[in-house]
């Protein structure tokens, strides 16, 4: 049975997208609303901007209950209206949201007396407070995407941040039933005990991927195979079976640099805290260059005549997004005098790259290669057979999983 009553969705990014699509999921009538008139005419034949598993099938699946429009008008028929747009950041992890508040002030134009604001976008501790409207009816919800995972993840949340005015006042009747319809805890808090928790979560990431990473360059100085350490951390109780224990390249994405350049701001002041930050953002930079000090001392590198495939663009796998990628970075310092082959199953290259050419297959990429690198680890990329030309591997995520193989006809790298 369909809910009466619109749930509207302002800014149709990944986050406004997935979000909305969780709620017709879940037989809610929902409006999504953007400026973009372009943006809306691909959604109304469900022409999705970016690669996310599952959306676009739970968007055709519930098509009847999905409005899409460029018109704010239609906002007055929503009795919960969330601000939904992706916070655009720079290279440096700082936000701009400029765009927020421009959307914050349009939508008030249009929200009903009775209707609440529930803002979703990804904001700094402070901002709440500013936003002029009763705050009675508003409300910050944490958003906890991942790319790749976002539908799932919003269908499915493992509980529901609440930021409030008086976290001691039930929440508005129409949201309530919303929010109980996702079946998970539901956390109330204070607006800036909201915000910094949304910062916290990914400082906590952050944390582990630094501490991972450190854990497994170490294994590489003594001897020891950070895949066998692994299983014995999840099974620690402190650390848990979901723990992130996986080595990698840094830190990319954009997000997590974002809430660590919001923490850096809050804890300027304060120097010894400040070298907690200064730790996280050196060692991703470190991480970011590690595929670049394997090739470097390898003689098959030396020779220039010897071409080089690389397999993912994207930034991490089951997305298009190439925000701060590796991959990206890497083929930008090897491309000035080398010949490279690339390869990524959802990205499409749409920059000119001069001696970097994007290859339709995976066997057409590793054809003739003396070198390869496996800069994402998307899943259809462990079972390549390595063409017998190739002389060095560098796989950073351990896909192919050849760190306990011996008498390969190649040299192998991988972290940990």
């Amino acid at each position: 049975m369909l809910k009466k009553n619109f749930i509207g969705f302002v800014g149709l990014s990944h986050l406004g997208l997935n979000y909305l699509a969780a709620s017709a999921q879940k037989k809610f009538r929902v409006i999504g609303v953007d400026s973009d008139k372009k943006l809306i005419s691909d959604l109304d034949i469900l022409k999705i901007p970016f690669s996310e598993p599952g959306l676009s099938n739970i968007l055709r699946k519930n098509r009847k209950k999905i409005e899409f429009s460029s018109d704010f008008k239609r906002l007055k028929k929503c009795k919960i209206i969330f601000i939904s747009q992706d916070v655009d950041t720079s290279s440096r992890g700082e936000s701009n949201l400029n765009q927020i508040y421009k959307l914050i002030f349009k939508t008030k134009k249009y929200i009903q007396k009775k209707s609440i604001m529930v803002i979703l976008s990804q904001l700094r501790p402070g901002f709440m407070r500013k936003i002029k409207f009763d705050r009675a009816r508003l409300f910050y919800q944490i958003e906890t995407l991942i790319f790749g995972k976002g539908v799932l993840r919003a269908l499915s949340p493992e509980r529901i941040i609440i930021g409030c005015y008086d976290k001691n006042k039930d929440l508005e009747k129409s949201y309530r039933n919303y929010l109980l319809k996702f079946k998970c805890p539901i956390i109330k808090m204070n607006y800036e005990s909201a915000e910094l928790t949304k910062i916290a979560i990914n400082i906590f990431l952050a944390s582990s991927v630094t501490t991972t990473n450190v854990l497994a360059e170490t294994c590489k100085k003594i001897g020891a195979n950070w895949n066998e350490i692994k299983p014995a951390l999840h099974l620690d109780a402190r650390i848990g079976p979901k723990a992130y224990l996986r080595p990698g390249l840094g830190i990319s994405g954009g997000n997590i640099e974002r809430d660590i350049s919001s923490l850096k701001n809050l804890i300027s002041k304060d120097l010894n805290l400040k070298k907690f930050t200064t730790t996280l953002i050196n060692n991703s930079r470190y991480m970011s260059t590690w595929v670049l000090r394997q090739l470097i001392n390898e003689k098959v590198y030396k020779n220039k005549k010897n071409k080089i495939s690389i397999l993912g663009l994207s930034y991490k796998e089951d997305t298009n997004s190439i925000k701060n990628s590796p991959s990206i970075k890497l083929i930008s310092k090897l491309k000035k005098n080398r010949f490279l082959k690339v390869y990524d199953p959802k990205v499409t290259l749409k920059i000119n790259m001069k001696n970097c050419f994007q290859i339709s297959s995976i066997n057409q990429t590793l054809k003739g290669t003396k070198i390869l690198i496996i800069m994402t680890p998307w899943k259809i990329f462990e079972k390549i057979r390595i063409d017998k030309s190739v002389k060095l591997v560098i796989d950073p995520f351990n896909v192919l999983k050849m760190s306990n193989k011996k008498n390969l006809n190649y040299k192998y790298y991988t972290i940990g």
